[in-house]
């Protein structure tokens, strides 16, 4: 019955109901709420440290999960508690399709962020679209703003196409961060060019330390010196931000800048306390550390008709024996003679 306003009958308002927050927890107390998915090893570039000179072989189509497997299982996880997910490849706009895909990948319940990482060779073309869909941030690889280092560094000649991408980004509002592999030849020169970036436009710029996924043998040493120094040495103004959320990035600001620097320890593996994602590579293996070989194969599961109950129970089960950290993982996880290509892995 409905009542006129000051009839005198009063109503008990209830308070809302809480709608308990999924969590999905790992063997350590770590909240995992962030899935990686790569989908596909192709990519326009060669990068020097992502595969060798000769490049490494194309997985066959038909071994790479089609958009609808893949959009199944960001369901699945998204039913679970991840509430960020970041498409990769290989390069993502390699794949035909990509856009649609993101499109529908922004319409599941639960997810909150969609991120996508690429090299901005093609990049530039779908910022409208990309721009509308409200993509949470672009992640755009870029190494040095030298097109002759460029050329060495990626074997290719793209970068003003790159260069295109990253501006055409800022003037679509999209945020941005610009992921910077620091090489054992890459000059302060080279990273005081591209801190520049972070000096005149509001982009993260992080300087990543080289890591051992490039296909070649592992008979080759990885060096790796402190990235953290060598900034400082560079800008003595440099300094540390503590982070509110899980982040696999150390953070710096630096006076007079519009963005901020990062650096992102892959090798040496000093985030892994607070490591908050999973990957699934183009292939179908998840992966809950990036120095594993895969633990558990979702596209067997997939293809051999399981139900998606029964899958969700055997993510639970991998991700509640993790290993405590990436170095513990290599030490417990069988070698292979060649390593795995980065663009196999989906980062």
């Amino acid at each position: 019955m409905l009542f006129p306003l000051g009839s005198g009958i009063t109503t008990k308002v209830l308070p809302p109901t809480k709608v308990p927050v999924k969590l999905l927890l790992d063997n350590h107390g770590r909240v995992i709420d962030y899935l990686r998915l790569s989908i596909t090893d192709r990519c326009n570039l060669r990068c020097r440290y992502c595969r060798p000179e000769k490049g490494v072989p194309f997985i066959p189509q038909n071994e790479i999960l089609s958009f609808e497997e893949l959009e199944r299982l960001v369901t699945i996880f998204c039913q679970l508690g991840i509430k960020k997910v970041r498409v990769t490849g290989g390069e993502p706009f390699s794949r035909r399709g990509c856009l649609p895909f993101l499109q529908r990948l922004k319409k599941i319940e639960g997810l909150q962020d969609l991120h996508i990482t690429t090299n901005g060779v093609k990049t530039a073309k779908y910022l409208d679209a990309l721009a509308e869909l409200g993509l949470a941030g672009i992640n755009l690889s870029l190494d040095t703003l030298d097109p002759k280092r460029f050329w060495r560094i990626t074997r290719r000649d793209y970068l003003e196409s790159v260069v295109d991408s990253l501006h055409g980004t800022l003037e679509h509002g999209i945020p941005l961060k610009i992921n910077s592999v620091v090489l054992d030849d890459t000059s302060d020169d080279e990273i005081v060019q591209l801190v520049e970036l972070a000096r005149k436009y509001s982009v993260t710029l992080r300087f990543i330390e080289k890591m051992p996924f490039s296909g070649i043998s592992r008979s080759k040493k990885h060096l790796c010196s402190s990235l953290s120094i060598r900034l400082k040495n560079i800008l003595p103004t440099l300094e540390e931000l503590s982070p509110n959320f899980p982040t696999t990035a150390r953070t710096f600001s630096v006076k007079g800048f519009n963005g901020k620097l990062g650096i992102i320890e892959g090798y040496s593996r000093l985030f892994c306390n607070t490591c908050n994602k999973v990957r699934i590579t183009a292939t179908g293996l998840l992966k809950t550390c990036l120095y594993d070989n895969g633990v558990l194969d979702l596209k067997k599961m997939l293809r051999e008709g399981t139900d998606d109950q029964e899958i969700s129970r055997a993510i639970k089960n991998c991700i509640q024996t993790r290993f405590i950290n990436g170095h513990e993982t290599e030490r417990f996880t069988s070698k292979q003679d060649v390593e795995p290509s980065m663009a196999s892995i989906g980062g």
